[in-house]
């Protein structure tokens, strides 16, 4: 079957569905660096203009093939009733999905970073100043109306942690951002200084 005869057969969601197979297909055998457009197009047999109508570049056909198969972080936002538990819990989704990825594709698309949609990074500060505005109104903070600089840091420093490591993040490092930077930083008494002080865990 040729290129131009796969292309006419499959139509809308079937060929992007297919194309984006591709992609993982195609990094499983030459890894991020020697990703091309034109070896996802081969692989998905069709044309590597059809890839690049939907997709301007490598990073933002990858970035699409992500949900693809692994679904979105948006989807499995935790809601424990506590504020340390859901951004530890966002952070460990990250995290597993750094492990399924593998390194070579989180620090190849991090590294890449100007290539992606401006929107791209702004989902985890969304789902952060998700998870503090419900922090807020349960009363464990002040006021979720925090900078947007203090809103990413979980996000940013885990993303920090990924480009430094080629291994798994591990779980304290985690820990630490939540509890030594993060919650410090939006005001929450509940952090081990303040156990170890006789905070109450009000935040006040």
């Amino acid at each position: 079957m040729t290129a131009d005869s796969g292309s006419t057969r499959r139509r809308g969601a079937a060929l992007e569905a297919d194309i984006l197979d591709a992609v993982w297909e195609e990094l499983a055998a030459v890894g991020y660096a020697r990703l091309t457009m034109e070896g996802v197009a081969a692989r998905a047999r069709t044309g590597k203009q059809v890839l690049y109508r939907r997709w301007p570049n490598r990073a933002q056909l990858v970035k699409a093939a992500l949900p693809h198969r692994f679904g979105t972080i948006v989807d499995q936002v935790p809601d424990t009733g506590e504020l340390r538990a859901d951004v530890l819990g966002v952070l460990r989704l990250m995290a597993e999905r750094q492990r399924d990825m593998g390194s070579d594709v989180v620090v190849g698309l991090l590294g890449e970073a100007p290539e992606l949609d401006p929107t791209t990074f702004g989902i985890m500060q969304d789902v952060t100043r998700t998870l503090l505005e419900r922090a807020a109104k349960r009363g464990e903070i002040a006021t979720a109306d925090l900078p947007a600089r203090v809103i990413t840091v979980p996000a940013a420093l885990l993303r920090y942690e990924m480009m430094l490591s080629r291994t798994s993040i591990e779980d304290h490092v985690l820990v630490e951002i939540v509890d030594e930077v993060f919650l410090p930083l939006v005001g929450r008494a509940d952090t081990p200084e303040a156990r170890t002080s006789g905070g109450d865990g009000t935040g006040l």
